[in-house]
């Protein structure tokens, strides 16, 4: 067989970026066989990444028409793509479409970029401690102004609806946007040849080609459709329940408009955690800054608590999380997370390791108090728990007991960790109160540093211990001016990494300008360096 050296006709060449799961060799290989039945000699290659689940990979495709007169030659393609030199660029998720842009092989003179606008959160952006996700507009902006055409919607909720996977939507991108010679009639029926999942993955290919007409019809080319917007939040339908209904219909004549959304999820999220009697005592709580409001606009002080109060009443004890683990709709979940058959079985395995003070938390206040007090039988109780356990949720062995734990939420206000978590957050309720008569911005900045606290064990032990520095903080800095701004910095110190570097160093700014007594000025010293 003999081997050309070069072609006179141009190659058209393809490059996929997709992670472990999303499809990406299965999509090759359809480009392939498309371009094979279609005349084309074809030839893919991958390279595999280290990043994230199993890896980020790049495959490579170039396809070249031979025509007659070279048939049964071979010729010679490049192994890797070469940054100007691409046709297609498809990235399994938005930011594997900006990693593709960094690395130059989107050009706008010649490239289409295809991706879905979804995000699979990188280890970096999940570790922060408060919200790490990276901003998407300058990859939608970039995509925009580097490619000749960008098609960029959210493919992975089309591929769920259909039952299928990411790929199937990008490859009905792909024939939509006619950049590969080939009619749709064609790309079906390469899904066809391929013979697995070919229901579901038509379903998917033609939404997603569907849905790049319908971008295209509405002058969205080289415009994108990102992600859903922000949360809806209920609103104070009755629900049918009495009890329920009762306490909607006091959240709708005692508090102002604007914190009722917030007020009703809250309340929903209480009443779920305990029963309608603590759902009540919530109202009572934020009722008091409802007071301390009156008629500010917005109600900032009222729509701060109803958030707030709520995430510090329905803490994640032993309880809660036996509870959660335990309920229909988290098995029906993952079920459905891993597109199980009905004749599927899906076990799901935790590890649990809870601290002593876990366990010494969910038992009687005194009980717990004796163990904690005990040296000896505290080591005995620590060296059992430190094991670990491997539970698989799915058989009775285990079921059984986290049901039964679930269920204890009946005697939780007898507990050693409710009576510590309703006197730490009273502490905190009564220093946003003591405050907002004078300094209503600083009472609500203190509200909001609830936010550091959430999870379960070490994490919840680290944020709590973050808290306390940057409340304790806000004590000192009282009566300056600028005292809610140094808090708000505080606290988006307190966010940028687990261990608390960035918290330290702001802390330590603030030192350099307070008095060594520990005091207040009520004049700001001059302005240090913005922490944010």
């Amino acid at each position: 067989m003999g081997v050309m050296e070069a072609t006179r006709t141009r190659s058209i060449n393809v490059a996929v970026l997709a992670m472990g799961g999303q499809g990406g060799g299965v999509l090759v290989d359809w480009i392939v066989s498309l371009a094979e039945a279609g005349g084309y000699y074809a030839q893919s290659t991958a390279v595999p990444g280290v990043a994230q689940r199993t890896g980020a990979t790049i495959y490579y495709l170039e396809m070249v028409e031979l025509g007659e007169r070279r048939r049964g030659q071979t010729p010679v393609l490049a192994l890797t793509p070469t940054p100007g030199e691409l046709d297609v660029v498809i990235g399994a998720e938005l930011m594997e479409a900006g990693r593709a842009m960094q690395r130059g092989l989107v050009t706008p003179d010649r490239t289409t970029l295809i991706a879905s606008a979804h995000r699979a959160y990188a280890v970096d952006e999940k570790s922060v401690p408060g919200d790490g996700a990276a901003d998407n507009t300058p990859v939608y902006q970039a995509g925009a102004a580097a490619s000749r055409r960008f098609v960029c919607f959210d493919m992975a909720a089309l591929a769920e609806r259909s039952g299928s996977v990411v790929s199937a939507v990008l490859f009905g991108a792909l024939a939509a946007t006619e950049s590969l010679p080939f009619p749709r009639a064609a790309f079906e029926d390469t899904i066809r040849r391929a013979g697995v999942g070919v229901e579901a993955s038509l379903r998917a290919f033609a939404l997603g080609f569907d849905g790049t007409l319908a971008g295209a019809a509405g002058g969205g080319e080289g415009k994108v459709s990102g992600p859903v917007g922000e949360k809806r939040l209920p609103d104070l339908s009755p629900i049918g329940h009495a009890g329920f209904d009762a306490l909607l219909g006091r959240i709708g004549r005692d508090f102002p408009a604007a914190a009722q959304p917030m007020l009703v999820a809250g309340l929903r999220k209480v009443v779920d955690f305990q029963d309608l009697r603590y759902g009540a005592e919530y109202l009572d709580r934020v009722a008091e800054f409802a007071r301390l409001d009156g008629t500010a606009a917005g109600a900032p002080l009222t729509l701060a608590a109803a958030k707030h109060v709520a995430n510090a009443m329905a803490y994640d004890d032993v309880i809660r999380v036996a509870d959660l683990k335990t309920r229909a709709s988290r098995f029906e979940r993952v079920r459905r997370e891993q597109k199980a058959k009905p004749d599927q079985i899906v076990y799901t395995t935790e590890f649990m390791h809870p601290r002593l003070e876990e366990v010494a938390g969910s038992l009687p206040a005194p009980v717990g108090r004796f163990i904690e007090g005990s040296p000896n039988l505290s080591r005995l109780l620590d060296r059992w728990i430190n094991r670990g356990r491997r539970v698989r949720t799915g058989t009775v062995r285990w079921f059984v007991p986290l049901w039964v734990i679930g269920g204890m939420r009946r005697v939780r206000r007898g507990t050693l960790r409710h009576a510590r978590e309703v006197a730490h957050m009273q502490a905190w309720l009564d220093h946003a109160r003591r405050v907002a008569p004078t300094d209503p911005a600083l009472a609500a900045q203190v509200l909001e540093c609830r936010r550091l606290i959430k999870g379960y064990s070490d994490t919840h032990a680290r944020g709590t211990g973050k808290f306390d520095r940057v409340v304790a903080m806000a004590v000192r800095l009282e009566g300056r001016t600028d005292a809610a701004d140094w808090v708000r910095r505080l606290r988006e110190a307190a966010l940028r990494d687990e261990e608390g570097k960035a918290l330290g160093q702001a802390i330590a700014t603030i030192e350099s300008f307070l008095p060594t007594d520990g005091g207040a000025r009520a004049v700001p010293a001059p302005a240090p360096a913005p922490l944010a």
